[in-house]
């Protein structure tokens, strides 16, 4: 392999295609995959206090991250979800995009390396960089939506082809795709369920772990933690006087 086909035929040759593509089926069983492995790690670090788990996953994050920059063919993610949907008819996408999306994963991947792995020293904002991993991969799973693909797009000068989901073509949407004014009005409501009923999770229970507090910290305003640590203060008064 030439430096040449290093670079710019990323992915497989497949007849009536005249870029090199990957099977979007693959990439996205495989966000899956690290998606549902991520998540355990965050329950049994925070349920069992092990951080030998959350090392072992990010130190295979950067691997498999690695592996995907130099050869899809190699990466451990990607080859589980060949093997998951073998049975599926591929849907192929252009493999210079994903290459640029899975490069971001690296950077994104490599302070993560440092902060938990080698030395750890967890602090809040070095999680969300984590939820930040953990979000691109859920988006891309349930999805389809490749958000290195989408900054591509906007860097390169010639519009890439095949994009996952066909964002790259300009095209009128099917009426199946069209929300009725009910159908947005459920779905703003319900969102807005969602993204409440957090806020009162995360403002209103006792945190129990380090990362909780932090979480619970971050969605009060600095006069509800004001109020919060003086009622605290009240609390051990009385219980003191008792």
């Amino acid at each position: 392999m030439n430096l040449k086909s290093f670079l710019w035929e990323y992915g497989e040759k497949v007849p009536g295609y005249d870029v090199t593509v990957i099977n979007e089926r693959e990439a996205r069983a495989a966000a899956g995959i690290l998606f549902m492995l991520g998540m355990i790690v965050i329950f049994v670090g925070i349920g069992y206090n092990h951080i030998i788990v959350a090392r072992v996953y990010l130190a295979f994050l950067f691997l498999d991250f690695t592996l995907r920059m130099i050869s899809p063919k190699y990466a451990p993610s990607l080859l589980l979800g060949k093997l998951v949907v073998q049975n599926q008819k591929p849907e192929y996408v252009g493999g210079l995009q994903k290459r640029f999306a899975w490069t971001l994963g690296w950077f994104i991947s490599l302070p993560m390396m440092w902060w938990f792995v080698i030395h750890w020293d967890i602090t809040f904002y070095k999680v969300l960089v984590c939820i930040l991993c953990l979000t691109l991969m859920f988006l891309e799973a349930a999805f389809s939506v490749c958000v290195g693909c989408m900054i591509y797009k906007m860097i390169v000068k010639d519009d890439p082809q095949h994009c996952p989901g066909g964002v790259c073509e300009v095209r009128k949407k099917e009426p199946i795709q069209i929300l009725s004014p009910l159908q947005k009005g459920i779905a703003v409501v319900t969102l807005a369920g969602l993204l409440t009923g957090l806020y009162l999770f995360l403002a209103k229970t006792e945190s129990k772990t380090f990362f909780g507090e932090f979480l619970h910290e971050m969605v009060l305003t600095k006069a509800q933690l004001k109020a919060e640590e003086e009622k605290k203060l009240e609390e051990a008064f009385e219980n003191e006087d008792f």
